[in-house]
């Protein structure tokens, strides 16, 4: 089965692909800028897209992968999780909706076709992401967005440099 899988996290991709080329895929890892034409072109059978990279979004992907191709499965991996994204990647043809961090045997499941839910309800982004989480994440897509600027960062969230500083060191909760 030909995987393709598009993400901006270098770590992350080259870790997937590679578990995915031990479990049996023929995985492609797309890690720069790329248009519908050239993923189409790839004729894979699952596209796993990530929601944000480069500068570009997961989900202007979807409709022209499934007019295109419409047994490809297409999964859509975000760690920015929100229920309008799943809604809306879901309309344009996504067959399924995962947040990072991602469970590995849910997503081969995911891109297999197995999985028992299309998109999350209201109940269950809550449970996958507590306010605390979301929060984290809010803060590091501002800052990746400022090009990893803490002052600029903490002046867009209204906070003191020090106080972004402390909430940056401390985990992802």
């Amino acid at each position: 089965m030909k995987l393709v899988i598009v993400d901006d996290d270098i770590a992350l991709l080259n870790a997937l692909s590679r578990r995915f080329n031990q479990r049996g895929f023929d995985a492609v890892a797309i890690s720069d800028a790329v248009s519908a034409a050239q993923l189409i072109a790839l004729q894979a059978d699952t596209y796993l897209l990530d929601l944000r990279f480069a500068s570009q979004s997961g989900l202007n992907f979807i409709a022209p992968l499934r007019q295109a191709l419409p047994a490809c499965r297409i999964v859509l991996l975000t760690g920015y999780a929100s229920i309008a994204n799943a809604v809306q990647a879901v309309k344009l043809g996504a067959d399924d909706y995962l947040t990072k961090p991602v469970d590995l045997l849910q997503l081969e499941q995911a891109l297999l076709g197995e999985s028992q839910t299309i998109a999350p309800t209201m109940q269950d982004t809550a449970a996958v992401l507590s306010p605390d989480q979301l929060e984290w994440e809010y803060i590091n897509r501002v800052l990746s967005e400022q090009a990893g600027n803490i002052s600029r960062t903490a002046e867009l969230l209204g906070m003191h440099r020090r106080t972004l500083q402390r909430k940056l060191a401390k985990r992802r909760p």
